[in-house]
């Protein structure tokens, strides 16, 4: 079936379940776990239906550092098991499931006047530990390279930035970098359909229960029953907004977005250790498009739950003091281009946020809803596989084996292949072989930038509009493409992105 996602095949799966169609499995989130649920059943051969209250990656899945990385952190924490898992998945994603949305990034890891020599030693041991479950995971040095230590010329001449006063040194190692976390679900969810699931945004779920739930459509305000042999609830850290059997601790994590002129031109990542902290770090991770995200915070959320929660002022502040202890020009709340917030849904479970573990769990409830909750972006293929065999097993449905360990996303292939697509790098590195047809389905006038410091194009919107079911304007420009992360882009592509959406 078509991998492409449209408003019209929208209309038409919900005229389909309006008749009373009953589906396999009812997946309810159309984040990155409920992406990954909806493809993992759908490639086994089960009917899927698969529904959010609002788009693709509206939630925590959007708001991610950008890294799948190799679960350094939860060696420190003595997990090892959560560490493996997490190189693991990284190696699917940097060589079979989306080569082309991902990139080996160098990090430095310097040795400054806040840190101790027993600090570096401990951090060296910590690296080398990461190499073994990279090895383990079966990942080369030619996808990821070992770590080594540089000297203190060396590393200013990698990041111009840091200060060199106190400079001993850095440990360079490489872990994987996504270019979009919300183009990852928007690949999923369509690597889904292609498997004929039928991807439902704006579609919110009331009343679940065993047998299926009530759907309505929030466009319309239509409201139709879903019958289902098994519902998954894969709404992450609202999971518990709709069964009383899950209990979570949201934490938000804060980032923020800096230009990386004014660091330097910055094209290694920086992990730099939080004063006081052992195992806390704030990362700057250089983009491909002359951005820098810099985070991240970890406070604990009390509380309702916000659909889009916002960074404080104190996260900003935090985060800019923690940066500015290796920067030889400090940065100022002006450098500070946007910020945004994203909310952890952690398994209750321990005094601090910081140190709950980032595990995942598929709880299969009294009330016959199995909900899979808690692990992070890069372990999302795991958490949507043990989901899916937890509903295979329990609901006694007739399915295939899980797939998706090989299972490319759309526009997916080698790094060879990816290398001689005939499309500019930028397009390959978000669309892989697609780029060509992105491209090609555009008015050659659409191949232009949409404005100063903005790369993306009229074409990316268009194909958006087109094949990726983006319905408004806040889709196009803070999800199928991340022009919104900084607030005076957003506002110079409104214009485009309205003409766009019209004409599309």
């Amino acid at each position: 079936m078509e991998a492409s996602l449209t408003g019209a095949r929208r209309d038409r799966d919900l005229a389909e379940l309006a008749a009373g169609t009953t589906v396999d499995v009812l997946v309810v989130g159309l984040g990155v776990t409920g992406a990954g649920v909806a493809l993992d059943a759908a490639s086994r051969g089960l009917s899927v239906v698969a529904v959010d209250a609002h788009d693709l990656a509206h939630g925590t899945s959007r708001w991610s550092s950008k890294l799948v990385h190799g679960g350094l952190r939860y060696l420190a924490h003595g997990e090892v098991g959560v560490a493996y898992e997490s190189a693991a998945e990284r190696h699917l994603l940097l060589t079979r499931t989306a080569p082309h949305l991902t990139r080996p990034l160098p990090m430095l890891l310097p040795s400054t006047a806040f840190t101790t020599g027993w600090q570096d030693r401990a951090a060296a041991a910590g690296l080398r530990a990461g190499d073994l479950l990279r090895t383990c995971a079966g990942t080369s040095r030619r996808a990821l390279p070992g770590t080594r230590r540089l000297g203190a010329a060396e590393a200013g001449a990698m990041a111009p930035a840091l200060r060199p006063a106190g400079l001993r040194g850095a440990q360079l190692s490489w872990d994987g970098q996504l270019c979009d976390d919300a183009r990852l679900v928007v690949g999923l969810a369509r690597a889904a359909a292609a498997h004929s699931a039928r991807i439902l945004p704006r579609c919110r779920a009331v009343d679940l229960h065993r047998d299926g739930a009530t759907i309505v459509d929030t466009r319309t305000g239509s409201r139709l029953t879903v019958s289902a042999r098994a519902v998954v609830n894969a709404t992450g850290v609202w999971a518990g907004d709709l069964t009383p059997h899950v209990r979570l601790r949201p934490s938000r994590g804060t980032h923020i977005v800096l230009s990386a002129a004014r660091l330097g031109g910055l094209w290694t990542g920086l992990t730099i250790p939080v004063p006081g902290e052992f195992t806390r770090y704030v990362f700057a991770l250089p983009q491909t498009d002359g951005l820098v995200y810099a985070g991240l915070t970890d406070e604990a959320v009390d509380g309702p739950v916000p659909d889009v929660p916002e960074a404080t002022e104190a996260d900003i502040a935090f985060l800019l003091d923690v940066l500015n202890s290796v920067l030889d020009v400090p940065l100022r709340p002006s450098d500070v281009l946007g910020a945004y917030a994203g909310l952890r849904p952690l398994l209750d479970g321990a005094a601090r946020t910081a140190d709950i573990s980032r595990r995942h769990a598929v709880i299969d409830d009294p009330d016959g809803i199995i909900s899979v909750v808690g692990g992070k972006l890069t372990t999302y293929r795991r958490m949507a596989q043990d989901a899916v065999d937890t509903a295979v097993r329990t609901r006694r449905l007739t399915a295939g084996p899980c797939r998706t360990r090989r299972l490319p996303l759309p526009g997916a292939a080698s790094r060879a292949q990816l290398a001689r697509v005939p499309a500019p790098r930028r397009l390959v590195q978000r669309y892989g072989t697609e780029a060509v047809d992105v491209l090609a389905g555009a008015p050659v006038e659409l191949h232009r930038p949409i404005g100063p410091d903005i790369p993306v194009t009229g074409a990316e919107l268009l194909w958006a509009v087109r094949h990726e079911l983006a319905l408004t304007v806040d889709d196009l420009l803070d999800r199928r493409t991340r022009v919104g992360l900084v607030p005076a882009h957003r506002e110079t592509a409104l214009p485009v992105a309205r003409d766009i959406l019209a004409r599309g």
